[in-house]
């Protein structure tokens, strides 16, 4: 499909809503996250209240990185309530011109010519499908960005652009061991028909974050399995949800340098047939039908 790395750093947590990192940390990091062989780096324009995208663009321009050796993925449409916008309520716009306009302020704080991948971020109800085939018509005629996809979209969201003409590319969804019904809903199997990369944020789950008996129970057989495949949780994890045949990609938020090289090792792993399966019995909880 894309040209992506196998891991995608997301950077949603770099800035004012996560880390706040420095430019120089940034630029460490980027660095890192290459060296890694991590060179796809997810964005959104609401990130860090619409101040992350550009100071990742002022720490990737001080970190003299090759444009061809990396990939930038950015994201439009949500309109948050922000001393930055005259917004009175958190709403989505994919109107041409606002597409247009978001896609050309992405480039200016990423320093760069073009987007890898321009992304819708959620559904509208309100969206139209011409206005979004304008945009993306004129973006890739300038040469602005090279491929289009969604983020959160249902099949049939999806469709309706592609029956426009639209060349839908990626789908970026929550997708993980404890948030796995993509993998049963159609989802992933309509993606792999329609040669759409799927992508998944949130790719660790809720397996760290709930503390209940399911909860204590999946986490005791993935430190089984971190013993008999000499790998750590997060690589179980991860390498859980590369095994699906759709060949997600992780989009990954850490930004601990031991993490993101755990990650990248995850891709090495194959989990055998019946642990894979016993993963998904101890996430959701109950036998396989």
């Amino acid at each position: 499909m894309g040209n992506y790395s196998k891991i995608i750093a997301g950077t949603m947590t770099w800035g004012a809503w996560g880390k706040k990192l420095s430019k120089l940390e940034m630029s460490n990091l980027v660095h890192t996250c290459l060296e890694l062989g991590i060179t796809t780096f997810d964005h959104a324009d609401i990130y860090g209240d619409y101040s992350t995208e550009e100071e990742f663009g002022a720490a990737l321009k001080a970190s003299n990185c090759s444009r061809p050796d990396i990939q930038l993925i950015s994201k439009c449409g949500i309109q948050l309530l922000s001393e930055k916008r005259p917004n009175t309520i958190k709403h989505y716009n994919y109107s041409k011109d606002y597409i247009i306009e978001t896609a050309n302020n992405s480039l200016k704080h990423l320093h760069t010519d073009y987007l890898d991948t321009f992304l819708l971020h959620r559904p509208s109800p309100l969206l139209k499908v011409e206005e979004v085939f304008e945009a993306f018509t004129r973006l890739k005629k300038e040469g602005k960005v090279k491929t289009f996809g969604v983020s959160n979209f249902t099949n049939t969201q999806t469709e309706l652009l592609l029956n426009a003409g639209i060349d839908i590319k990626v789908n970026q969804i929550e997708c993980s061991l404890t948030q796995a019904s993509a993998m049963f809903d159609g989802s992933l199997d309509y993606m792999s028909v329609k040669n759409i990369q799927p992508m998944a944020w949130s790719p660790l789950g809720a397996v760290f974050k709930t503390d209940n008996l399911r909860s204590k129970d999946l986490l005791n057989l993935i430190n089984v399995l971190c013993d008999d495949y000499n790998a750590s949780a997060d690589q179980i994890i991860l390498a859980w949800l590369m095994q699906h045949p759709s060949r997600i990609i992780p989009v990954v938020g850490t930004t601990t340098s031991s993490r993101l090289k755990n990650a990248i090792e995850a891709t090495t792993i194959t989990l055998n047939l019946e642990d894979w399966f016993k993963l998904l019995e101890a996430a959701q909880g109950q036998p396989v039908p």
